[in-house]
């Protein structure tokens, strides 16, 4: 029983910790899908949790039952041979890209906060990923273990403070003049893009658990998890609205007024959420790399870490406005075949 409860839990911050990277835990993403539209905001993060839940332990049942040694496998299960391997070459483009954001964000996040140099923080994260990917999946869960409960911990903090100030209710108020459409929209491409970025893990971790129910309470674990940030991040930016969208970090607005201390420590657990992705994102794309190129995990770890490198040079704008909104549509497409395939019984 005991080791059960382990390995939801496992389960469950290993996916938190996926879905929950730099966008989220800035309030970027909460801000731009949710907060935007209002008093929608708050019914269609109950619409995108239920997909999390339900989806999130779909894939992962998915890959148990075919043996899935990387999202290619769980890819060419969903869509056949030849256009599975075409949608596994877009996210191996994709997963570089969003990882060189990533890194990026990492190397801002030193320079902005900590008077540490841009290209010093690049080499430090890079550093930090490479040793820790050398242990494979047990790194990425124990680094899950250890910053999702922080996370969860310092969403109550900020949740209990909104609740204190004369406007907590705002989110139950708002009216917004985006059209309905595009709020319920919003959890659909929200829901799509975040699981079809998170395959990277989710299909090997999957694959690892054998056991049905386990991934089951996990994703059920996991997916409530993710509903409650989102509906925390949700109801303090609320009370912002509309001058908290001048932010670029809004949650670092919101938790400078709580403090020195606190602004520290989040802009510690923002960098730590960055982290947890980097390291999934990187592992993700050395297995599908390693299925085509048999090379060595180590040496396709340290290319895929150097060409991050030399992209988070450029300052990744101009190709996240045109790659994020291509994904969108195409892991739109994924998400309805993932809902339409049938499971094993």
């Amino acid at each position: 029983m005991l080791k059960r409860t382990g390995k939801v839990l496992q389960i469950a911050s290993t996916y938190m910790g996926t879905i929950v990277g730099a966008g989220f835990a800035t309030g970027q993403e909460i801000l731009q899908f949710f907060t935007r539209f209002g008093y929608w905001g708050t019914l269609t993060i109950a619409v995108a949790t239920a997909l999390f839940i339900w989806l999130g332990g779909k894939m992962m049942i998915i890959a148990s039952e075919i043996g899935a040694k990387s999202y290619e496998d769980l890819n060419i299960a969903l869509f056949g041979d030849r256009y599975g391997k075409w949608i596994s070459h877009f996210m191996l483009v994709v997963l570089l890209g969003v990882t060189a954001v990533m890194l990026a964000g990492a190397g801002t996040i030193f320079y902005e906060n900590w008077n540490i140099s841009y290209q010093s923080g690049l080499l430090i994260t890079i550093a930090a990923c490479y040793f820790l990917l050398r242990k494979g999946m047990k790194a990425i869960l124990t680094v899950n273990a250890i910053v999702v409960p922080i996370m969860l911990l310092f969403t109550t903090i900020i949740m209990i403070d909104t609740f204190q100030t004369p406007e907590s209710d705002r989110f139950t108020t708002i009216v917004t003049d985006h059209s309905i459409w595009a709020a319920w929209a919003a959890p659909f491409l929200y829901t799509a893009f975040n699981l079809s970025m998170s395959q990277a893990v989710l299909v090997p971790l999957g694959a690892e658990i054998k056991d049905r129910k386990t991934i089951v309470l996990g994703a059920w674990v996991g997916g409530i998890g993710i509903g409650f940030m989102l509906l925390a991040g949700h109801i303090a930016l609320s009370v912002h609205m509309p001058g908290i969208q001048q932010y670029a970090i809004p949650m670092g607005g919101i938790a400078k007024q709580l403090g020195s201390v606190v602004q520290y420590i989040y802009i510690f657990l923002i960098f730590a959420e960055i982290f947890t992705t980097l390291i999934a994102d990187i592992y993700g794309l050395t297995l599908q790399l390693q299925e085509r190129l048999k090379w060595s995990r180590s040496m396709l770890t340290m290319i895929v870490l150097a060409f991050c490198f030399v992209a988070s040079q450029i300052g990744f704008g101009p190709l996240l406005s045109t790659l994020y909104p291509i994904f969108g549509l195409i892991s739109l497409g994924w998400l309805f075949l993932v809902i339409r395939r049938k499971m094993a019984h």
